[in-house]
């Protein structure tokens, strides 16, 4: 994994920090300009994640330091095509994860449907939490995941996260709550 400032580079994907003006477009519906902004082809998928993006600049809003943990595009270089997105959903220690232990931090990610069953989430999720680790020294990952969602629990176990909980969340309904300690 090679990092630059905004963007974590994988064996066969780039993890591309979205800034304020682009998820700015996208919260706009304006794909093109935020593609051009990112230098890539974003599928029309994304507009399925506008509450995620509200989510994200009340973060920044609230949170300048959330910045590097934000919305990244999961981006083919190759391609040059979006073909997901990953982030935290806050800096490393928010009170409401204290439960599951400190130095942990909470991530999601969705990879669009034409891209899915190549590993790319894997491949995505591994190096979010080593740049974390990495970077920051966060050891403890959590996961939240519907239990219809197979293909995402089929996932978080290959990659050693243990069921620890169960939550009614209330955008996304019943999730279960998976935690992975990093030796």
């Amino acid at each position: 994994m090679k990092e630059t400032s905004d963007t974590i580079t994988t064996p066969r994907l780039l993890l591309r920090l979205i800034d304020s003006e682009a998820a700015e477009a996208i919260l706009a519906g304006d794909l093109q300009t935020a593609g051009q902004m990112m230098g890539v082809t974003i599928n029309e998928d994304l507009l399925d994640y506008h509450n995620s993006f509200k989510y994200g600049q009340k973060q920044l809003e609230d949170d300048p330091l959330y910045s590097p943990w934000s919305a990244r595009a999961i981006i083919l270089p190759d391609e040059k095509v979006m073909i997901g997105l990953i982030r935290f959903h806050n800096r490393p220690d928010p009170e409401y994860i204290y439960d599951y232990g400190k130095n942990a931090a909470e991530f999601g990610y969705s990879v669009f449907l034409n891209y899915r069953q190549r590993g790319y989430a894997t491949e995505a999720v591994n190096a979010m939490m080593d740049w974390a680790e990495q970077k920051f020294g966060i050891c403890r990952f959590l996961a939240s995941v519907s239990p219809d969602n197979t293909a995402s629990l089929r996932l978080i176990n290959n990659l050693g996260f243990l069921k620890v909980d169960e939550i009614m969340d209330d955008v996304d309904g019943m999730e279960h709550v998976f935690l992975r300690v990093k030796q």
